[in-house]
Parts: structure tokens; sequence; C-alpha cells
């Protein structure tokens, strides 16, 4: 495992340690106000799907985004690399598209659009941070909410 990789594991790991100890008693003062396991459940995973859309958020402005950008940009020297590269430049755009919902066909359309015009166009700063901070907004609100 590379440097890269261990950062991002390790970030992760970072993620679940800090978001899950705040999750748990807002779950279960859920559960006790709403009275039933379904409408935890619920809560649970709209906090979950806010989670996931703030981490690919985030994603979106990591360096490891840019290196698998650029990499897949690129003439990769084999066809594992370029797609491992690849797929590394939209991993936070499918955990988005699998948060928001994942049979949605509106939602498919907006991921397929975004990661197309990322492939095929240069990183701009002006366009990929706007980008990222819209991410991260929807999914404080599916948090705050």
């Amino acid at each position: 495992m590379n440097g890269m990789d261990m950062g991002v594991t390790a970030w992760v790991t970072m993620m679940a340690a800090m978001m899950l100890p705040g999750a748990a008693p807002a779950v279960a003062g859920y559960a006790r106000i709403a009275g039933t396991a379904r409408a935890a459940l619920l809560f649970a995973g709209v906090y979950l799907a806010g989670v996931v859309l703030i981490a690919a958020g985030d994603y979106e402005l990591t360096p490891v985004k840019r290196h698998f950008r650029r990499r897949c940009r690129e003439n990769s020297g084999s066809a594992i690399e370029y797609t491992l590269c690849c797929a590394g430049s939209s991993v936070g755009l499918m955990a988005a598209l699998v948060a928001v919902d994942v049979m949605s066909l509106f939602w498919m359309a907006v991921v397929t659009v975004i990661a197309t015009a990322q492939k095929l166009l240069s990183a701009k700063a002006a366009i990929d941070v706007p980008l990222a901070l819209a991410i991260v907004g929807f999914g404080l609100v599916l948090v705050i909410q």
C-alpha cells in the first residue's frame, strides 16, 4: 500500500471515529421520540447519506483526486492502471450517487455529465471548488435536517 492509499484509509477511519460516536446518541434520541425502530433507521440512513455526501465533496478537493484525475487524462502505461486512475478520479462522485439514490435516472445523468466533464476538461478551481462545496452543502442540509 503506497502513502496515498494509507492516507485515504487513515482519513476514512478518522471520519468514522469522529462521526459514529456523535451519531449514536442522536439516533437513540430520535428512536425514543419517534417510538419506532423504523423511524430511527430512516433517520440514521439520512444522516449517513449526508455524511457520505460531505466526504464525497471533501474528496473532490484532495490532492489524491487531482492526482487520479490528471493520470486518467494522461496515457497510462496499462489498461488496469488507467482503469484504477479513472475509478480513483470518480469515486467521490460515485459515493455521492449512492448517497442520493443510485436508481434515480436524474442523479445518474447529473453524475455522468460531471464525471465526463472532469475526464475531458482540465481541472479548474473556478469549477471544481463550487462543485465540491455544493456536494458538501447538500450533505450538510441532510445532516442538519
